[in-house]
């Protein structure tokens, strides 16, 4: 399967430090893994900031990043794909 992002066309640099050592992040884990794949929901990450740093989005859930990140997904879904409620029904809340 060939991994996009509705974030970035660049899958080989980090989303926000530009550096070219990256994890790939579903920005929507867990058992909304496959939806994020769906979707494109997935962003490039500096492996500090997906799960090394005290700041990084498995280490802070639902906070800083990782929530901004969850809020610029669910802002392009909701331009994009669907309405806010089929959002919920498919990521399980709103992050806005």
């Amino acid at each position: 399967m060939k991994i996009w992002s509705v974030l970035t066309d660049d899958m080989n640099s980090c989303y926000i430090t530009k550096l070219n050592v990256v994890h790939i992040h579903h920005v929507f884990n867990g058992s909304r893994k496959a939806a994020s794949e769906k979707y494109g929901f997935l962003v490039p990450l500096h492996p500090t900031l997906h799960i090394y740093g005290p700041d990084s989005v498995h280490m802070a859930p639902n906070r800083g990043l990782d929530l901004k990140l969850k809020q610029d997904c669910q802002k392009y879904f909701e331009e994009h794909y669907g309405s806010r409620e089929e959002f919920i029904r498919i990521f399980g809340r709103s992050y806005l």
